[in-house]
């Protein structure tokens, strides 16, 4: 039975995405199947994986219709063992087209449950706000991974975020667990960086992961040539953070 985590966070620039696309390929060279799901319109993680966004045909707003089934929207990536639903800008609709329909929250849910069996993990790369997607995929996930960036403005709207979680429990899905929270950008140079971690670990302790990641230029050029870190320089220091997360995850888990 695989295990559904969205990474989740209504401010943009957090590194979602970043966490999405590699934490995927990572779990794939540890030889987990997985399957990654483009929750966001920007499509970032699609072109990410060097899926061409223009080209893509049936992808998650098709899923989120229930025009398809999520497996027919199933596309291969270069990336080992990982696949990946895409989306495309026409994902901007479904807000708007799902507010009248009648169980709006459990769309993807529903359209998910022939895929558990298929996969070890199932991440969902959710947009950065708290709307009617990111609604779908947290009522879909098992848990959820919070990326938090070591900058000033950090802990701001983690309260939001936090209380969205909150509710989602109490009204839509008892069993959705917060996986950790997950500092990214981290600069060691910086002296506010190192007062974020020790912000975050005070208050937040055992829900922290253990792995951070840090400022990689490698990290950045990935994404232009549509590639993981992994594919793109396994040897960098950000390749090396995601696989420990990877890692860390996989021991979470066992």
């Amino acid at each position: 039975m695989g295990k559904i985590i969205a990474i989740a966070n209504q401010k943009g620039g957090v590194g979602k995405t970043t966490t999405s696309v590699n934490l995927a390929a990572s779990l794939g060279v540890l030889e987990k199947k997985v399957l990654l799901i483009d929750a966001d319109p920007q499509a970032n993680a699609t072109s990410g994986l060097g899926v061409d966004v223009d080209a893509v045909e049936y992808g998650t707003y098709q899923v989120l219709e229930h025009t398809i089934s999520a497996k027919e929207a199933i596309v291969e990536t270069s990336s080992p063992n990982v696949s990946i639903i895409p989306a495309h800008i026409d994902l901007v609709a479904i807000e708007i087209e799902l507010v009248d329909k009648q169980d709006r929250e459990y769309m993807l849910k529903k359209t998910l449950g022939d895929l558990k069996d298929e996969f070890d993990y199932i991440l969902i790369d959710c947009a950065p706000s708290l709307g009617l997607i990111t609604l779908n995929s947290l009522v879909a996930a098992d848990s959820v991974i919070i990326p938090i960036q070591c900058e000033y403005f950090a802990l701001e709207g983690l309260g939001k975020l936090l209380n969205t979680i909150k509710s989602v429990q109490n009204i839509h899905n008892s069993e959705l667990d917060i996986e950790g929270l997950l500092l990214t950008m981290f600069d060691s140079r910086l002296r506010l960086s190192n007062q974020v971690v020790d912000e975050v670990r005070k208050h937040f302790s055992s829900m922290v992961f253990d792995t951070i990641i840090r400022r990689n230029t490698r990290l950045g050029e990935a994404p232009s040539y549509g590639e993981s870190i992994i594919d793109y320089d396994a040897t960098s220091k950000g390749a090396v953070n995601y696989l420990n997360l990877a890692q860390e995850l996989l021991n979470k888990n066992s």
